[in-house]
């Protein structure tokens, strides 16, 4: 039986701004208010990373009655409705808004356009945190398409005002070829003046379609919940190399490197390094003794902190002490 030899990763891969920032705002509310803190929803899509905060003190729910009168409450990374938004401003909670800002960008470029009187065609996939938070900016006016036969069942009540928006960790070829279909049927549409996929989802998905040519295997570390990880795999497997998705080195299955000389390997945007270290490790002991790193695009983006949670680098005291709940947006 011949195992894997060399392991190829891409670049980039793991973490973005946008888990980055969310997980240290966790992290820094943990710290200077003291455990608990309340999340609603996973702060990100990864187990390793949720179970590291819950054993930090962070207490991760689904709805708001799970928090009790004058605690501190996180939104997820993913964003929420106006509704929970303001529902959790009607009951008190110090607010940290963790929401990715690509996503805030969304939800503002939604806010304007609907003062304007736009109906929305949203393509994404139905149930995700990100989408429900997106399409709850509105109460109504706002559609979701999942794929291209959706966009042949829509019904909005005009069409001379009709924008798209897009969930932002989708596969950006599905989500052309969809968009596609929309402006065949509504030639009017708006789009947005920058895409709503991410730059991470984006350039991720770049560096596998690079990677998988050149691999007998893809090994995607992400989680079952993460949507960019899945796309990852998906993308892989559409361009002919045998993909796996796995949450952890401990999920690799000798078998699939029997008759894989290189395999690829990448991480989902919201997988941390250490997974991807773990794996590697793994790998090595099935017989691989290269390990090479693709050339890349160096992601250097970084998003601020909310109010309340900046630390002066100089000095290291925060820089604006918190006298109101933080919302966001």
């Amino acid at each position: 039986m011949v195992g894997a030899k060399e392991v190829l990763l891409a670049e980039p891969r793991g973490f973005c701004a946008g888990v980055d920032r969310a997980i240290e705002i966790v992290e820094r509310a943990l710290a200077k208010f003291g455990a608990p803190i309340y999340v609603r929803h996973e702060i990100v899509h990864n187990t390793f990373v949720v179970n590291d905060l819950k054993a930090k003190g962070a207490i991760f729910i689904e709805e708001l009655d799970e928090v009790p009168p004058g605690a501190t409450l996180i939104f997820s990374a993913h964003g929420v409705s106006k509704a929970v938004q303001q529902e959790a401003e009607r009951r008190g909670f110090a607010i940290f808004d963790a929401t990715c800002p690509l996503v805030t960008k969304v939800h503002v470029e939604v806010a304007k356009l609907a003062k304007e009187g736009y109906e929305f065609l949203m393509i994404g996939h139905k149930g995700h945190p990100e989408v429900e938070g997106t399409m709850g900016q509105l109460s109504e006016g706002i559609h979701l398409v999942e794929d291209e036969g959706d966009v042949a069942k829509v019904a909005p009540r005009q069409t001379e005002k009709l924008a798209v928006v897009t969930q932002t960790t989708l596969s950006v070829d599905d989500a052309a070829g969809i968009k596609a279909a929309i402006k065949a049927r509504f030639p009017q549409v708006r789009e947005p003046k920058q895409q709503d996929i991410c730059y991470a989802t984006q350039n991720r998905q770049d560096a596998v379609k690079i990677l998988a040519p050149q691999v007998d295997l893809v090994i995607v570390v992400g989680s079952p919940t993460s949507s960019n990880s899945n796309r990852l795999r998906e993308l892989a497997d559409r361009l002919g190399t045998p993909a796996y998705m796995v949450d952890n080195a401990l999920e690799l299955k000798q078998e699939w490197f029997a008759d894989a000389a290189r395999v690829g390997l990448t991480a989902g945007a919201s997988a941390p390094e250490v997974l991807v270290d773990e794996v590697i490790a793994r790998i090595r002991q099935l017989g691989a003794v290269a390990v090479r790193k693709m050339d890349g695009i160096e992601e250097t983006i970084k998003f601020p902190l909310p109010k309340g949670l900046k630390i002066d680098a100089a000095t290291g005291l925060e820089i604006a002490v918190r006298k109101a709940p933080e919302t966001g947006h």
